[in-house]
């Protein structure tokens, strides 16, 4: 059940809080409760799990069904500290989650995995329904409209055992002034989400306030995001490209970018040619790297390659065939596909004496050279990086400076690409929060 707020002055006195509504810290309440915790769930907006009904709009990638060596390579820096969480809560008890909620899934034809109706809506309204009334365990009760804006340790001699003070800044429907809140709390999961998309309730607005009582926190960055172009005079899109091909998509193309550590990765897609430069899943795969290569270099770049299909020397004795009175446009349509955006990026990013020259347009065709200057805001961006660091964390994902206080889902630092990578690792160290919280109040944590 919901439970109003009081006006009453005294501190509300808990046994377990969960702060955040998302895939994170739902999953934290709903094993806290299974395991006969009374749990009690605050969020800043009216409603739970906003960010993730956007996430299903378009069909709801809940997971992949790539082997497990090769799902936990896509967290790329921090693998090594997702691995021992994912190996116990990964993407097969994931799908046994929905099932058990009454949601069937299916393997899309890339590997990733959706329930049956693509809709995140129903999922969350079982997975709602469950925690209200849950076959197991205690319900959880739920405080809306409850936003964060403080914690701290309460000193032992102060009350029973340890305790944290949690301060809320709460907004009532009746009401346009906002009431101050305590909560002291036996133990706390953190799970507040990342730096992206603010009006869903992941404003990062916790970084200062829990750096200042001690927890390391790397800074919020964009990830999963578009990124500006410089064009071929550094000033982005020309004014003709704007008009005529602004937000067209670039699909059946591959490309090449270097990874952080060196090495050269290639993959095939697509993404859109935007207003200020790129963006869609190919980009997206990328964006880690590039964003790394721009903080470190100023600037980054990739090799688009128009026609992966084809071989360099294919695409060489197509280009070189004599054209006549056609124009190149003509001649590389007929000869080779080429239209539309695709011809449009090679007039836009290409000297005139590199489209005249066969050899070397055919080498541009095969790898457009794109140089990319900044990425989006972090507001726009899917994901984030950054966030708590696992040096302020013990292996149970409680924080070293404030026993009792454990953090789960994106508030923690790691990123992944899309593709399901997301949602199954903040469920998986929302299951971990749990039980380590759980272990602790036992008194059985090691």
């Amino acid at each position: 059940m919901d439970v109003p707020s009081s006006h009453a002055s005294k501190p509300l006195d808990l046994s377990v809080a969960v702060i955040g509504g998302g895939p994170a810290g739902l999953m934290a309440a709903q094993v806290l409760s299974s395991l006969g915790q009374s749990v009690h769930l605050f969020d800043a907006m009216p409603s739970v799990g906003r960010k993730f009904l956007l996430a299903g709009r378009g069909g709801l990638n809940l997971t992949h069904s790539e082997a497990f060596n090769q799902f936990v390579y896509r967290y790329d820096d921090h693998a090594a500290q997702l691995k021992p969480l994912l190996s116990q809560w990964g993407s097969d008890q994931l799908r046994d989650w929905a099932q058990d909620l009454g949601v069937e899934t299916f393997i899309g034809s890339s590997g990733r995995i959706f329930p049956k109706e693509m809709k995140a809506a129903p999922l969350l309204r079982a997975w709602l329904h469950r925690l209200r009334h849950p076959l197991t365990g205690k319900p959880v009760e739920f405080h809306m409209r409850h936003r964060l804006t403080g914690l701290q340790a309460i000193p032992a001699d102060k009350v029973k055992g340890k305790c944290t003070e949690l301060s809320f800044e709460v907004r009532h429907l009746s009401s346009p002034e906002l009431e101050l809140r305590k909560v002291n709390a036996q133990a706390v999961v953190l799970a507040l989400g990342g730096g992206s998309w603010a009006r869903l309730g992941s404003d990062g607005a916790w970084t200062p306030w829990l750096t200042e009582v001690g927890v390391p926190v790397n800074p919020l960055l964009p990830s999963n995001c578009g990124f500006h172009v410089a064009g071929r005079e550094g000033q982005g899109w020309t004014p003709f490209f704007l008009a005529r091909f602004a937000g067209q998509p670039l699909k059946s193309v591959a490309m090449e970018w270097v990874h952080a550590q060196g090495h050269v990765i290639r993959r095939q897609g697509e993404f859109v040619a935007s207003t200020y430069g790129v963006e869609g899943s190919l980009i997206y795969a990328a964006s880690s790297d590039l964003r790394k290569a721009i903080q470190a270099q100023g600037l980054a770049e990739f090799k688009l390659d128009l026609l992966p299909d084809w071989t360099l020397e294919k695409v060489i004795h197509e280009v070189s065939h004599p054209r006549g009175s056609r124009s190149l446009s003509s001649h590389l349509k007929g000869r080779l596909g080429i239209e539309g955006v695709k011809m449009a990026l090679l007039n836009e990013l290409l000297l005139p004496q590199i489209l005249q020259d066969p050899a070397q347009l055919a080498l541009a065709i095969k790898g457009l050279v794109m140089v990319l200057t900044k990425p989006r805001p972090i507001d726009e961006a899917i994901s984030s990086a950054g966030g708590v660091t696992w040096e302020g964390l013990d292996a149970g994902l409680q924080t070293k400076a404030l026993p009792g206080v454990f953090c789960a889902g994106e508030m923690l630092d790691w990123e992944a690409p899309t593709g399901g990578y997301l949602l199954t690792a903040c469920m998986a160290t929302g299951v971990k929060a749990a039980k380590s919280l759980h272990a602790k109040m036992k008194g059985d944590e090691p």
